[in-house]
């Protein structure tokens, strides 16, 4: 059914059947169903998010009540790609979580070969971590999920349980115990077949030779210390991304965060938005910081308040700050270093990019910040709260 017929119906199962009239030479509009929680009153609401590519405005219905909530207005914090079913976007400082198609049209354009499949950085390769998620990002994917992790004996065999028969079985464990991996769920249009493909041969000689600009031609030194891993399949995918990010309650491998000489980064959610994850680990370790833990969270307002009470009534911009954080996924990191939370603290600039770029051009602020309120990271400003801010993190709110 085409956006620009007059007569269109939009359905989210049995909830929504609205009919919407619109001009012959109306733009094309893709239709989903979104909730948010309503603080105040203790609701879940529902909306139909209407998104308009041509000029990137959105517009939005009250479900239960049947009535225009938003009037179509350009808005250009919102992409065509931020829009899948699972993600949360942030719309006039407004968290929905898109749970549904709002019409057949959308359903097919948008839906029909979208793929979320695990991407696995090895030990091995932990180094490369940021030239690896630049990789992934300039090739379409989006990373809907991110832990550093510490695979135990068992965890290792129940990942490589396909591999139990095979003579390298045991080296197998062995290595992808030896360190930290980190575990990441990627989303794209074929995305199984396309990250295999960015991976190239799972021996990184032949990988050389028959794929040369590829992950482990890059990264890899063999067939076992090949830098990344790959889901072979649908069913591989969902039981390998269960083992990393359950859904049935559990916890999967613990974090490797230490706790100890520690200070806190967080990457907020512009940077991730625009495909800067990559860029900002590449120069946080050229910088000689160490990572020791990262993690993608998508924090709701109250946990950011929470985790930001210290600013409140100190910052003018406290508000808009919450804000950001709940916008969209955000990455936290646990960042090592002798006096970590001075010096991290004055490699990452003044909070406003633009003295930054005037007085320290070469902190990740003045780099990577657009504005005050995003300005790429937050990081911890006194000493003594380094390990508190990573404890939030990776104590409190994974688990």
């Amino acid at each position: 059914m085409k956006a620009g017929q007059q007569g269109r119906s939009l359905q989210s199962g049995s909830s929504l059947v609205s009919l919407y009239l619109a001009p012959k030479n109306q733009s094309e509009r893709f239709a989903f169903i979104a909730e948010w929680y309503d603080p105040n009153a203790s609701l879940l609401r529902r909306y139909e998010l209407l998104y308009y590519p041509a000029d990137g405005s959105v517009e939005m219905h009250d479900v239960k009540n049947r009535r225009t909530f938003l009037k179509r207005t350009k808005y250009e914090d919102l992409r065509l790609e931020d829009l899948f079913i699972g993600n949360k976007v942030n719309v006039f400082s407004r968290q929905l979580l898109l749970v549904d198609y709002g019409d057949q049209y959308t359903a097919r354009q948008l839906g029909s070969r979208k793929e979320k499949t695990l991407a696995l950085i090895k030990p091995d390769a932990i180094s490369k971590a940021g030239e690896i998620i630049e990789m992934i990002n300039k090739s379409g994917f989006t990373v809907t999920k991110l832990r550093m992790v510490m695979l135990s004996r068992k965890e290792a065999m129940d990942f490589h349980a396909d591999h139990h028969s095979r003579p390298f079985y045991n080296e197998l464990i062995q290595f992808i115990t030896s360190g930290p991996v980190i575990a990441m769920e990627i989303l794209r249009d074929d995305a199984i077949c396309e990250w295999k493909r960015l991976l190239g041969p799972a021996n990184s000689g032949q990988a050389r030779s028959d794929a040369p600009g590829s992950i482990r031609a890059l990264f890899g030194t063999d067939g076992i210390r090949n830098a990344a891993h790959g889901s072979d399949s649908f069913a591989s995918a969902a039981r390998e991304m269960e083992l990393f990010f359950p859904s049935s309650g559990g916890r999967g491998p613990a974090n490797t965060a230490k706790f100890t000489n520690c200070t806190c980064c967080i990457i907020k959610p512009h940077a991730i938005s625009e495909g800067l994850l990559g860029k900002i680990l590449i120069a946080i370790r050229d910088a000689c910081f160490e990572i020791s833990a990262i993690q993608m969270f998508n924090m709701d307002r109250v946990n950011v308040e929470e985790f930001y009470e210290v600013y409140k009534g100190v910052v003018p911009e406290y508000n808009e700050m919450v804000t950001e954080i709940c916008s969209g996924s955000c990455v936290a990191i646990e960042i090592q270093q002798t006096n970590p939370t001075k010096t991290f603290r004055e490699f990452c600039g003044p909070a406003d990019p633009e003295i930054a770029r005037h007085l320290r051009p070469e902190t990740l602020r003045a780099i990577f910040g657009k504005t005050k309120i995003q300005n790429a990271v937050h990081c911890t400003d006194l000493p003594d709260d380094g390990l508190l801010e990573v404890q939030y993190f990776f104590k409190i709110l994974d688990n």
